[in-house]
Order: structure tokens, then sequence, then C-alpha cells
């Protein structure tokens, strides 16, 4: 099948149109390098998962007349130079082709680094499974790889915001918690992997959602965690809390978050906002036209706004504060998160003044600054 194509020049395969009686939709085959020696890495994908499967250079051939007979019926061979075409007919005739390669970048796989995620895909975490991010053999749900990479980006943040932390006991809120990916990730992460004691609430408006998150958390017992239907911006926690975070709390839900994080002293805030509606809503196209003339600039342009505000404010009181990418702009653009750690006899005065100069220029008010200077 591939006796004019040399071996080596192929970089990249891709399978299509699969039998009626196939399970897998597509398959892409990649040349990689592990350890020095060189592969192939097939990624096959049904509805609702992947398969992975690394095979040595010789044995391609056979794996490519195998799927093509059984699986699928349309193959596309990519080398530097050309696309080679192989199209089996209804008669089970083999037809092919070959074009130049259009490609306009060509890039050659030199390794296959696989990213090293704290929570291993091929190990059962019980609360994703529930939740249906993981299948009960512990391989994630395709649908649902993106939440599974925030997952580990926050764990990643997470792990690194708490290094230096001593105490026996953190007490943590998670405000919108939503279905609770997050919350039951992080309970677990901290309780089981890390072994640091924690008490944790997590908060939504939803009831529905609030009866499942308990009925998972009575199910594997874990004593230390509840969920409670509240509004966000009426909650008074009963004791000191170590942490807030938020994952996408809607709009000014995150300035209210926020808000309690400042009056509470709370040490750690991990924050991921969403939404950020209330200066876009307000802004006049005149004030800044060249980034407001733009429905999608003025959008963006907004968020940047907000959450440069926010971290101005919380600079002001007390916390260091980063702004930094939390996942890749592809699998979210909601994909920043504030960072802030209270640091004793910190403070930054001149950011509440850089607050009121762009809140004046622009001719806005914003929430979390309305709570803590309008009260």
């Amino acid at each position: 099948m591939l006796e004019n194509i040399k071996i080596d020049e192929i970089y990249k395969v891709i399978l299509s149109l699969p039998e009626k009686t196939s399970e897998f939709k597509k398959a892409i085959i990649k040349k990689v390098n592990i350890k020095g020696t060189e592969k192939f890495q097939i990624e096959k994908f049904t509805k609702t998962q992947a398969f992975h499967e690394n095979i040595d250079l010789e044995s391609l051939e056979l794996m490519l007349v195998e799927l093509i007979n059984t699986t699928f019926k349309d193959i596309q061979v990519f080398t530097k130079s050309y696309v080679y075409g192989f199209r089996k007919t209804s008669k089970g005739k083999i037809l092919t082709n070959r074009t130049s390669n259009k490609e306009s970048v060509f890039v050659e796989v030199s390794h296959n680094r696989t990213k090293k995620y704290l929570l291993e895909e091929g190990t059962p975490v019980l609360p994703l499974i529930d939740l249906g991010v993981m299948t009960s053999e512990g391989k994630v749900v395709k649908a649902h790889y993106d939440k599974y990479r925030q997952i580990n980006k926050f764990l990643e943040i997470l792990e690194d915001t708490i290094k230096n932390e001593h105490k026996k006991e953190l007490h943590i809120i998670d405000f919108g918690c939503g279905k609770s990916y997050l919350t039951f990730i992080v309970y677990y992460y901290l309780t089981y992997i890390k072994k640091i004691k924690v008490k944790m609430t997590g908060l939504d408006l939803k009831e529905a959602v609030i009866d499942k998150c308990n009925a998972i958390r009575d199910k594997y017992r874990y004593e230390n965690l509840e969920f409670k239907k509240g509004d966000i911006s009426l909650y008074k926690p009963e004791t000191y809390v170590d942490m807030i975070i938020t994952l996408h709390a809607c709009d000014v839900a995150t300035d209210f978050a926020m808000y309690h994080a400042i009056k509470l002293n709370t040490k750690y805030l991990l924050s991921v906002p969403c939404c950020q509606h209330e200066i876009n809503l307000q802004l006049k196209k005149n004030k800044v036209p060249i980034l407001t003339k733009h429905g999608i600039l003025k959008e963006r342009f907004s968020a940047l706004i907000t959450d440069s505000i926010r971290a101005n404010i919380l600079e002001y009181f007390g916390y260091k504060t980063q702004i930094m990418e939390f996942v890749d702009f592809d699998s979210s653009p909601k994909n920043l998160l504030i960072r802030a750690i209270k640091i004793e006899g910190y403070q930054n005065e001149d950011a509440l003044v850089e607050v009121k100069e762009i809140i004046e220029q622009l001719g806005v008010s914003q929430t979390l600054y309305k709570l803590l200077f309008k009260e």
C-alpha cells in the first residue's frame, strides 16, 4: 500500500469515513520520538473518548491495511512534498491519488513529551467518574478533556500558592460552585494526595445542583465537605476562611467573592472571572473610540479593565496579586486567573489612585470598588 512512499518521510496520517460497524469515528497518526526512537502514535476517537497507541515504523503499513479493511474507508498520508490519498469503494476496490502538500506550516515532531498532570489519566478519581469527566477505568471522556485540563491547571496553581503554608487545617469556600468539578477535586487533592486537612464549603444558588453535590459527598463520605444553597452577596461564613476560590463566577459574583476575601482577611484568593458585563454596558463609545467601535473589542477591553481594577484593589488591601493565563485561549476565552496572597505589612497605595483615575476617565462604576468605598 505504501510501497511508493518512504516511511521516514511520513509525518501524519488521517483516517476518516468510518464503516457503519465501526465504533471509531476518526483516527490521526503522527510521528513521534520516544526516548530517542521514532514511532507512530495513533489516536482513535469514538463519540466520547480518545484512545492512544504507539507502534514501530515498520508496523505502519500493516496497521493502515488493517484499518482500511475493517474500520475506515478514507486515508490521507502526509509527507513534506505530497499528500497521498487512499479510498475504498463500495465494491472493496482501493483508489489512490497524489497531490502536492499545500500545508503552510510543516512541523516535524521531535519529541513526545506528554503533559504530566497532577491527576494522571488512567487513575480513576471517583467524583470525576460521577460527574462524567472520567470513565470507571480512569479514561478522560473526550467531550470533557478541556475541563480535565482546567482542573489540573488549577491544581498546579493551587499547589504553588500554598507551598509555604504550614497550617494543619485549611478552611476553603468555593463561591458559585455549580456542578462542583473544582470543589470535589480540590477537596480530593488536598485531603487524599497532599494529606492536608481541609474544611470546605461550596455555595451556589441552584438547589437541585446543591442536592446532587451533597449526594455525591455522602456517597464518598467526604466528611469535611459541604454544599449550601445561598447568594454570594449575602453569605456570612461562620469561621475564618483561609482561601476563597471561584471558577467562572458570573459577572459581579466575582466582585462579591473578592469583597468577602478582603473583609474576612482571607489569606488566599484564586479567582477565574467570567462574563464581565458591568463596565461593558456602561462604556460610552466616545470615551475610547478606537477600542469601542467594534463590539468584540469593546467586550474584551471592558473585561481587561474590570480585572485590572479588581487586581489593583486587592493590591491596595495588602494582597500580592498576579493575573495569569489559566488555560490556553483555544480551550476557553475565559482564560485568566487572578491570584492574590495576603502579605502582612504590605500595601500598594498607588494602586487605588490608578483605580480612581480609570473609573473617572471612563465614566463608569465598578461593583468591588462600590462595595468597599461607597458603603
